[in-house]
């Protein structure tokens, strides 16, 4: 009887601990969480990014096109980018499905491959040059992954590499903005209504094919673009978020600098990108040697009173693109480097220029920050270490093109090029508004505003061309930043002009609070190859022989003290 009990007390138990197991895994289905003990918090998502997922209605799908026998960094890579996506999957409650794809694979029903639909969308390969034991390897990756939901598609660049060798910094960049990249692309699914820019005339600003690959590509798919015409409309609507200065030629008038800066002080950012000097391409084809001249454009005043002072100077690089030259007269043309084209990089200090490429420039002045109580500056982009500044008036020569980078000339060291302000500006018409621009005020039902209502920001660029496209000799239409001379040749290359705008759009605008996700940082570890191999067979019999002992010893002692413990019964 006793024993009875015993067994049933026993089974009771036994079936209290499979219920409790039972009921255990049914509540980790529902509710599960893991703790992040990385000290920058890799595997926790910011707010903005959880904020953006809850509110996905639609089913998002998503391919990644990194699967393959790749280097180690880039299948690394692939493996963040699973974890982030799981987050994500988990949070939007299933509304995200992916998979990775190998590029060469055809898609299905058809006899086109991924690549080449990558490649109809503008998004090109990277041959990466691996260093291996052997020597290096050559390989094509295309770090990239499509989003897709109902008929529309987003891609989004996973690694942006500034140079053909693989670079470890710039892969554990590229994982540090795979949150933001990802949040940033599904936040364009789910907005309701496009923020409106504007795309300012009057001005002799261009509105041919220059314009193509700003409006077209990089801002229509996002953004509602407008043109703005200053000479006719009578003020800047604020619904306008952003208002683009690209390249004006022709002199501002003081109403239209009045309606930028009341613009400005309603809250409205603006994007300047102008040339002080008149220095074109076009020029040099009919005469091998044209100075360059101040444009005149009366609108540095207004600049000068925000922070920033283009100077009528030109800036030329030791770090530089390429233009075919004709070296011996002969018409075989050779590719040497065009030191007015500067190849302009940045500090990685903002989100703006995080894991930013090279920006490929042309014909750039040098700007300097003024000091203007409430406003801080940033610097964005500039020249590299080995650079100079001419005067104006400059002369441009087609002789000119130095290599040698021990050149004495070449000692000015990261002239800013483009720079951005932040606060509360004061408007430049404050004491000094006329009755006549008081009038205008007046007609338009405007109160003149002395200062911002509130913090506001604004990019200067001293550089018209940096955010147009080169035009091919069949009028197509080129990405930004592509040089058209190079372009179909080896020394092409895919500069980040267009990342650098999309990048500026998103901070001024900057709807989804992803600047927490943006401003993550991921500390590089790398191990010291000669160490490893100095230790290799050490670490490997610790890691895979010990473990198999410690399991034998352990067995041996065991089944002692078992049979010790029974021969005493």
């Amino acid at each position: 009887m006793k024993r009875l009990h015993h067994i049933s007390k026993g089974l009771l138990g036994s079936i209290w601990i499979i219920a409790l197991l039972l009921l255990l895994n049914a509540a980790t289905t529902v509710w599960h969480s893991r703790f992040d003990f990385t000290n920058e918090k890799r595997f926790t998502l910011s707010k903005g990014t959880k904020l953006v997922l809850k509110k996905i209605t639609n089913p998002i799908t998503i391919d990644i096109f990194l699967k393959g026998n790749y280097p180690s960094g880039f299948k690394k890579l692939a493996s963040s980018t699973t974890d982030i996506l799981n987050e994500y999957k988990e949070i939007s409650g299933n509304k995200i499905q992916f998979r990775f794809v190998a590029p060469e694979e055809k898609i299905e029903g058809t006899d086109v491959s991924y690549a080449d639909t990558l490649t109809s969308m503008g998004l090109f390969p990277i041959n990466l040059t691996a260093q291996l034991k052997d020597g290096q390897q050559q390989q094509q990756v295309y770090p990239f992954a499509l989003l897709k939901s109902g008929s529309t598609s987003i891609p989004v660049e996973l690694y942006k590499g500034k140079t053909p060798l693989i670079n470890f910094k710039e892969l554990n960049d590229a994982e540090a903005l795979l949150e933001y990249n990802f949040a940033n692309a599904i936040a364009k699914f789910i907005q309701k209504e496009k923020p409106s820019i504007g795309y300012a005339i009057g001005n002799g600003e261009p509105m041919d094919y220059s314009v193509y690959d700003l409006a077209e590509v990089a801002i229509k798919p996002n953004y509602d673009l407008q043109l703005i015409n200053l000479s006719e409309q009578a003020f800047i609507n604020p619904a306008f978020k952003t208002l683009l200065i690209v390249k004006p030629t022709i002199p501002f008038t003081d109403q239209q600098k009045l309606k930028i800066d009341q613009f400005v002080m309603q809250g409205g950012s603006v994007v300047f990108c102008v040339d002080r000097l008149n220095a074109e391409m076009d020029s040099l084809r009919i005469k091998n040697e044209v100075v360059a001249y101040d444009r005149e454009l009366n609108i540095y005043d207004l600049l000068f009173r925000y922070g920033v002072r283009i100077n009528p100077n030109l800036l030329m690089d030791l770090q530089c693109d390429y233009i075919p030259f004709d070296v011996n007269g002969n018409g075989q043309f050779e590719f040497l480097p065009w030191n007015y084209f500067p190849v302009l990089e940045s500090a990685d200090n903002h989100p703006i220029n995080k894991n930013l490429g090279y920006v490929a420039g042309k014909f750039v002045n040098g700007i300097d920050t003024i000091e203007t109580p409430g406003i801080e500056k940033t610097v964005l982009l500039h020249s590299s270490p080995n650079a100079r500044l001419i005067s104006s008036p400059a002369i441009i020569s087609g002789s000119q093109n130095v290599t040698a980078p021990e050149d004495q000339n070449y000692r000015t060291a990261n002239v800013p090029v483009a720079v951005l302000l932040e606060g509360k500006f004061k408007s430049f018409f404050a004491n000094r508004l006329t009755s006549a621009l008081n009038d205008s005020l007046i007609k338009a039902d405007m109160a003149f505003l002395p200062a911002c209502t509130k913090d506001n920001k604004i990019v200067v660029v001293s550089d018209g061309d940096l955010l147009l496209n080169s035009v091919s000799k069949g009028n197509e239409p080129l990405a930004m930043g592509m040089n058209m001379y190079t372009f179909g040749t080896q020394r092409a290359f895919p500069f980040a002009n267009k990342d650098f705008l999309l990048n500026t759009l998103d901070y001024l605008i900057n709807e989804n609070d992803l600047s927490e996700a943006k401003n993550k940082d991921y500390t590089l570890k790398l191990l010291d190859t000669k160490k490893i191999n100095a230790e290799k067979t050490q670490w490997q019999v610790v890691n895979i022989a010990i473990p198999i002992l410690l399991v034998i010893v352990f067995a041996l002692i065991f089944q002692g003290l078992r049979k010790r413990k029974y021969a005493r019964k």
